[in-house]
């Protein structure tokens, strides 16, 4: 997801820091979701083998509800974002979110 781990007195107010036993052992640096839609879009395509746009629709479509299943709509211009990556436009997007709606 393109977390960074940084030491416990690195921590700035929105890390994540972690205790064990009572003591601070680390921090986390969340990114932003917009930098995380990016890895997550790259990780997706890791384990299809090929570039998210080469697939068939089907695929996309399932590609869409992952996506959606993960917040991935909720980030600002994520249906571009995503369009641009399956190789749609952003009217496609919407209809296979809708279509997961109604069904």
């Amino acid at each position: 997801m393109g977390a960074e781990i940084l030491r416990p007195d690195q921590a700035q107010p929105d890390d994540v820091v972690l205790s064990w036993e009572g003591a601070d052992v680390l921090a986390v640096r969340l990114p932003q979701l917009s930098d995380s839609l990016d890895h997550i879009l790259a990780a997706m395509e890791r384990r299809h083998g090929m570039p998210l746009s080469s697939l068939d629709r089907k695929a996309k479509q399932s590609v869409v509800r992952t996506l959606e299943a993960r917040g991935a709509f909720s980030v600002r211009h994520g249906v571009e974002t995503v369009a641009n990556a399956l190789g749609v436009s952003r009217f496609t997007v919407y209809n296979y979110l809708n279509r997961e709606k109604s069904l």
